[in-house]
Order: structure tokens, then C-alpha cells, then sequence
């Protein structure tokens, strides 16, 4: 079987005197039944290729599936007279959202079993659940194609009736109002931003809903939360850069909504309420790592911000919890984060500890303010998750509950995790979290799968798989080059990778890589990359620059044809993006997006084994910046490496839906690796 070969119709690009041809830009019409077409070929052809690894394919999925449990249930959490918790059962995909009421020996009360609701689709997704506060009635919101637009229902807890309330083109979140009558959630416009917060009363048409901000400026989206005391509604309005929130009482659905901090460019801040102040985390006077401020409700004009925890150069502050005798802290120090618990009325603070050599932990879901007991989660890469509750007073962790391996395969001491700093050409160090079963011989014949993201202030953190293992088990090393463009080792770290030093996120992974190779974990023979959306930039990037560096590329839902999209202000990301990307109407950023952009630098040369994944419905990459990508290598590259493309013809930019349907993604990626180190 002949690979696919899709027809060029050039198309002329032309912008501050620069001339590009595009041959493959009639694949964006999403309703050209040859670009449907040509998807198909390109499905049938990976299966064509991939064929031989069926039988593995197989062995993976069920390997995977097997791990994890049948019927499982979240770590149950008390709010407002009810134990909630949600619960898997067989061998369904989607979960049931339960509670019972005041004891957990008390009878249980499903609010949502989503399989019913799922039954027949294709693809169907909960976007979020929300209990009114006389819990009665209850929200919940769907998406069933993946273009992440939900559709808000409620439905009467107590009854089990759905209500006729059909609130279309949304976020999917809704927050109650304290009447028990009125919610809000927030509109998406034609590109998919989030710009519009409506108030709906239930038993209305959504016709009648009122708006009640419009966010015009099309760099920013909205969100809105309800604070941990109940008391208050806040609308946020955010950028790359700068944030404005505003808030009600939760009482008053009526009330004006008043400003805490006007929108400035370069202030960021979020905010939360405790008695009769908001704790704000914000980087205003040059807090670059950010700082904790507090200030009173009725004047909260910055002038009157006071600081709590001020700015320090070396600790990034990441997020915070209250509790009527405590303070809690979330600070990243040399890339791994710590929980810092402060005692507020003598100041004594100290450091929940942590003892692997890299890992993930977090503050958990905390809903009551007097308490001692704080929740968090905890992970490395050898060690499943776990929430585990800490005593504030007596200083001592208990696990409440750890993610179960099943399968009986897994035993935490057969698997080594380690982090290395490697160099970077600009005399930077680069963080590498690994890890490895304890019979991997590390040699330049051992393969090894490097993944990495480095956009958006977005930090990857070590974390456990339980898909991840049958890579381990089969003698692969698993890397995360924590590169810039992600805040791993503070803002610094994210400024310095992104806009016009956006070529260091790829220098740095790079850079990681070659190292790896001086310190003989693997060799080119047998290194492979993993990257997707922005992760899938970098993966397009670097195959770019040293295409000889990788055996394998897995590039997912990849972000590749960045100077065309970022000069598409139709499309949904665009200019919300300028922030983070550079605006390409301007000509310095233009020259330098087109310095990197993967699709426009594809050249006639030999390119590694490459496996392309996307969804047709994706709202965050377009389907055609991969299809695009694949067409034009396939006509340029000089090598007779494999190159398979796969679409999801029924998904968008999070893969398939259901807990163990997208387990055949990630063995069709796994299968894809280990065949490329079995030829």
C-alpha cells in the first residue's frame, strides 16, 4: 500500500513584503469531502503500517486496562450536609457522580450516572457538576463531539427529573447564586473565547438569561468561581498577562459588581476571600515569583494591599489555602514544589517533607476553614498518586487513599527515579526527571523516550503512569526535560521561553537530549521524543533543527503551522494568544515565528520515524495544521522512515472519551516506539 498523496493547489501568502506558498491550505475546509477523504486515506495507510503490530496493540490496551480498577470510587469529601464522591463500576467508561447524606453509612443518592446519558454516542464528556446549596437541584453541562462547547442542564436531585432549562454554547461551568433560583455561567463566541457571563433563573428560557458582562477586548477570557466561603461570586477576566476580577455578594444576584483592581498590562493576581478580607497572589511591584497581599473587602484599592508573604527572587508562589488558624503555601524551589504550612497567630512555619528525588505534590481539596486537617495529594514517578491528610497541629500525614496498580506486576522498589540538571548552549541548566525499572542497564543501546511541553508557564511535573509502565517494563528510561517556557524554575524560566526567545524551549530540549547521550543513558539509534499541542510545536521544532538526534517522534494534536494560525484571528486561540506567541502582524515577530514554525521549514532532507495524532473536532489545534504538516513532509522528506498520520474522527483535542477508550491511543503510540526499536 502507497502512502497518500494529497493534491496541491498553491495558495499565495503574503504579508510586510514576504511571499509564502501554501500547498495544502484548501485542507481547511472542514466540510470538503476530499479533506474527509484524505483523513481516511491517511487512517487507513497507518493501519496499513501499523498492522503487524496488532497483536501488541492488543497486549498493550488490555495490559493497561488491566491495571487499573473496575469499580473504583474518588475519595469521598463533605460539603454542606453530604458526603460527595464519584464511582466507576465494571467495565463502564464514564463515572457516576453519587452522595450521601450527613454519614457515609447512609443510603446512596446518584445525581449523575453519566453512562446512561452517554449511551449511543461516539464521544460524550461531563464538563462539571454543581449541587445547588439547598441541594436540591443540580447542574451538569455535555459536550458530545469534543469541541469543548458544552450544554448546561439541571436536573432535580431529589426526583430524579430533568428540568426543560437548555443553556446551549458555554464553558460548561455553572456557579449557584445563594437563592437556590439563579446561576451563572459564560457564553463562547464564534472563535470558542470565553467572553460572555449570563445569569439564567431556573425554569426560563435561556432566551431571557441576562448578561451580565461582556469581556470585548479579545485577548481575554472569563472564568467565574464562587469563593470558599460561599460569600462571594467573582467574575475573572484574564490574559497572558494581566487579570481584572470582579465580584457580588452570593446573596444578591442583583448587586453591582465592583472591581478589586482595574486591568493594567503585566499585573496578574487572583483572589480569594477569608472573614472580612481577600487574600490576593499577585506579581504588582515587580513581584516577578509573586506574592501573597491581603486587604479589606469594602477597599480593596491597591493602595491599601498589604503584604502577607512578600516577594522572594528564588521561590516561586503558586497558590495558597486559608484556614481560620493556618496558612498554607504552595512555593516551587529549584523546580520542585513545596507545601509550607504557617501558623497564624505565632508565625511558626514549617515544610510538610518530601523524599523523592523529584515528584509532584499539591494542595488538595480543602472546603472548611476550622479545621487542623489539611488535604493534599502527593506522586513521583515511582510512586502511584495518593491524597493523604496532614495534621496541622500535631505535625503527622496519613494516606487516605493511593491510587491502586492492579495486574499484580507492579511493586513501587522494582523502579528507580532520579532528576539531572543538564547543560543548555547558553550556560542554563536544564531539569531532567527520569525514571526506570531497577533491571534497565543504562547503555547507548538502551532506548529512551524524552517528553516535553515548555509553553504557557506550564509546568510538567514527575508524576506515577500506570500506562507508562509497559514502556518501563519493556527496558525503556521515561525522561521530562523540563524546559523554558514552562515556570519549572520560576517565572524567569517561562519569560525566557517564550515570544522572541521562544527558540530556547527547543534549544533546551535539545540540549537535554545530547547530554543524555554523554552520560550514555541512550543514543541516537534509540531516542525518541513525545510532545502534544504546544508540546507538539516543540516536537516539530526540534525535528526541524537536528533531524538526526531522534529515531522516533510521537507529536500529538500538534500546534505546527503557527505563522498561518497566529495571523488568523478566526480562529479560535489566536489573538488571546499574541501574549505568549508574538502578534505576526507586527514584522520582527512575524520573522522570527517563521524562523521556527515547523510548517513552513519543512525542507528536503531526511526526517526520523514520525507518528501524528489528532481530532477532527479539536477547538485548541486545528485538524489541518497536522494534516497539512504530514502532507508536506511526505512530499519533501528524502528518507523511507515511517511517517503515519491518525485522525479521531470522532474527537477533539483531549482524545478520545471514556476511561479505558483512550487507553488505545496510547497503545497505538507505545506499539508505534517499540516497533521502531524492533526493525
Amino acid at each position: 500500500m502507497q502512502p497518500p498523496k494529497a493534491k496541491k493547489t498553491d495558495k499565495i501568502l503574503e504579508i510586510h513584503g514576504d511571499r509564502r506558498v501554501d500547498s495544502y491550505f484548501w485542507m481547511n475546509e472542514r466540510e470538503n469531502p476530499e479533506v474527509l477523504k484524505y483523513l481516511e486515506e491517511e487512517n487507513a495507510y497507518c493501519d496499513f503500517v501499523m498492522k503487524d503490530t496488532q497483536e501488541l496493540q492488543n497486549e498493550l490496551f488490555e495490559e493497561m486496562k488491566a491495571r487499573y480498577k473496575k469499580d473504583d470510587e474518588s475519595l469521598p469529601y463533605f460539603f454542606n450536609e453530604y458526603w460527595y464522591f464519584v464511582k466507576y463500576q465494571d467495565n463502564n467508561e464514564y463515572p457516576i457522580f453519587s452522595r450521601k447524606h450527613l454519614t457515609l453509612e447512609n443510603p446512596e443518592e446518584i445525581i449523575l450516572d453519566v453512562n446512561i446519558l452517554a449511551e449511543g454516542k461516539q464521544f460524550f464528556e461531563v464538563g462539571s457538576v454543581a449541587v445547588s446549596p439547598n441541594n436540591e437541584l443540580a447542574t451538569f453541562s455535555s459536550d458530545h463531539v469534543g469541541r469543548r462547547i458544552y450544554n448546561i442542564q439541571i436536573k432535580n436531585v431529589i426526583t430524579g427529573e430533568i428540568l426543560p432549562d437548555q443553556i446551549p454554547n458555554t464553558t460548561g461551568k455553572a456557579v449557584w447564586a445563594n437563592d437556590n433560583q439563579h446561576v451563572f455561567y459564560i457564553r463562547k463566541d464564534k472563535n470558542l473565547r470565553a467572553f460572555q457571563v449570563y445569569r439564567h433563573k431556573i425554569g426560563t428560557d435561556s432566551s431571557e438569561d441576562v448578561l451580565v458582562f461582556d469581556e470585548k477586548n479579545e485577548a481575554f477570557d472569563v472564568n467565574i468561581f464562587k469563593t470558599k466561603s460561599l460569600e462571594y461570586i467573582f467574575i475573572a477576566s484574564s490574559s497572558t498577562i494581566s487579570d481584572e476580577h470582579r465580584f457580588i455578594p452570593a446573596a444578591d444576584v442583583f448587586a453591582e459588581w465592583k472591581v478589586v483592581k482595574q486591568r493594567a498590562d503585566g499585573l496578574e493576581y487572583s483572589v480569594e476571600h477569608f472573614e472580612d478580607e481577600f487574600y490576593i497572589i499577585t506579581n504588582a511591584d515587580g513581584a516577578t515569583n509573586f506574592k501573597l497581599v491581603k486587604t479589606k473587602v469594602g477597599n480593596c484599592g491597591i493602595e491599601n494591599w498589604e503584604d502577607v508573604i512578600p516577594h522572594r527572587e528564588n521561590i516561586l508562589l503558586e497558590g495558597f489555602e486559608i484556614f481560620k488558624n493556618y496558612l498554607v503555601l504552595e512555593e516551587r524551589n529549584q523546580g520542585l514544589l513545596q507545601i509550607r504550612i504557617i501558623e497564624t497567630h505565632s508565625g511558626e512555619s514549617y515544610y510538610i517533607p518530601f523524599s523523592d528525588p523529584t515528584y509532584t505534590a499539591y494542595i488538595g481539596l480543602n472546603l472548611e476553614f476550622d479545621t487542623e486537617k489539611l488535604r493534599y495529594g502527593y506522586t513521583s514517578m515511582t510512586r502511584p498518586s495518593a491524597t493523604l491528610e496532614f495534621d496541622m497541629k500535631e505535625k503527622t500525614s496519613k494516606i487516605l487513599k493511593q491510587q491502586e496498580v492492579l495486574g499484580g506486576k507492579f511493586f513501587q522498589e522494582n523502579y528507580i527515579s532520579e532528576r539531572i540538571w543538564a547543560p543548555a548552549r547558553d550556560g542554563k541548566k536544564i531539569p531532567v526527571s527520569l525514571v526506570y525499572h531497577k533491571n534497565t542497564v543504562k547503555s547507548a543501546e538502551t532506548p529512551l523516550l524524552l517528553y516535553g511541553y515548555g509553553s504557557y508557564g506550564h509546568t510538567v511535573d514527575a508524576s506515577f503512569s500506570n500506562v507508562r509502565l509497559s514502556l518501563l517494563d519493556r527496558g525503556f528510561i521515561y525522561a521530562i526535560a523540563h524546559i523554558r517556557g514552562g515556570e519549572y524554575l520560576g517565572r524567569d524560566w517561562y519569560e525566557d521561553g517564550k515570544m522572541l526567545h521562544k527558540k530556547n524551549t527547543f534549544f533546551d530540549f535539545i540540549d537535554a537530549a545530547k547530554y543524555l547521550f554523554t552520560e550514555n543513558y541512550t543514543s541516537p539509534k534509540h531516542l525518541y521524543a513525545m510532545g502534544g499541542s504546544a508540546g507538539g510545536l516543540l516536537m516539530g521544532a526540534v525535528m526541524n533543527f537536528e533531524p538526526e538526534l531522534f529515531n522516533g517522534i510521537v507529536a500529538q494534536v500538534p500546534f505546527v503551522d503557527v505563522v498561518t494560525t497566529m495571523l488568523d484571528d478566526t480562529i479560535p486561540l489566536t489573538t488571546g494568544e499574541y501574549d505568549e506567541w508574538g502578534n505576526p502582524n507586527q514584522k520582527k515577530y512575524y520573522d522570527y515565528m517563521k524562523s521556527y514554525s515547523p510548517y513552513d521549514n519543512i525542507e528536503q532532507k531526511r526526517y526520523p520515524n514520525i507518528l501524528i495524532t489528532t481530532g477532527l473536532h479539536d477547538s485548541q489545534v486545528q485538524y489541518w495544521e497536522p494534516a497539512k504538516w504530514t502532507a508536506k513532509l511526505r512530499d519533501l522528506k528524502t528518507d523511507s522512515n515511517i511517517l503515519i498520520f491518525k485522525t479521531d474522527m470522532s474527537s477533539g483535542h483531549g482524545g478520545a472519551s471514556g476511561r479505558f477508550e483512550s487507553l488505545k491511543e496510547d497503545a497505538l503510540e507505545y506499539a508505534f516506539l517499540l516497533k521502531l526499536e524492533r526493525k
